[in-house]
């Protein structure tokens, strides 16, 4: 009887200190996450090889959105999490956004810029493409909150609070890819990138 109550009481013990284990869903996040970053680390091995092996890596969504929101990359100051789709050549995000956050360093009085203040969901949609090296966006519009903001003002934002910083951002945007990337494609919910 006090063998089986002893035997009892260091399941119990042994059980009570091992970590739960992960929910299937966090299981698979967690190995979308860890594929993606296999893949950016093939991409900067293969960069070094003369020549590089030009078999194109594919990124999924889900590989890009975990590994983005995981915690091992630095999002862009105020930008709390991101979500993205592509769709043939055009991007779809989705971010929570602290404008608070960005424009903290640098107030103004300007009226248009008030709507660029506080915590929001953002929707971008751009046009995105890669080739001979280099990258191309061009933003085709941005909502916050569901309301369209007007060109005007999305343009008097980046120059006022984004370029300062980043001279390379813009409504239109172009940029060398890393990694010796030739091609970027942006496929039916996936990334495909050819290194030359």
């Amino acid at each position: 009887m006090k063998i089986a109550v002893l035997i009892t009481l260091l399941l119990a013990f042994a059980s009570a200190q091992q970590p739960p284990a992960a929910s299937a869903t966090q299981a698979m996040y967690n190995a979308a996450a860890a594929s993606a970053k296999a893949k950016f680390r093939h991409l900067e091995e293969n960069a070094r090889r003369h020549p590089p092996d030009q078999t194109p890596t594919v990124l999924t969504e889900r590989e890009i959105d975990t590994y983005l929101n995981s915690g091992q990359v630095q999002l862009p100051v105020g930008v709390r999490s991101a979500r993205f789709t592509g769709q043939d050549g055009v991007v779809n995000t989705t971010a929570r956004v602290d404008f608070d956050a960005i424009t903290a360093q640098s107030k103004t009085s300007n009226p248009l810029l008030s709507l660029f203040s506080g915590v929001h969901d953002v929707h971008a949609v751009a046009r995105a493409l890669g080739s001979g090296g280099k990258g191309r966006v061009h933003i085709d519009s941005i909502d916050i909150d569901g309301v369209t903001v007007p060109r005007v003002a999305l343009q008097f934002f980046l120059d006022h609070y984004i370029r300062p910083k980043h001279p390379e951002v813009g409504l239109d945007s172009v940029f060398a890819l890393p990694a010796r990337i030739d091609i970027a494609t942006v496929g039916s919910h996936q990334l495909l990138l050819a290194q030359k």
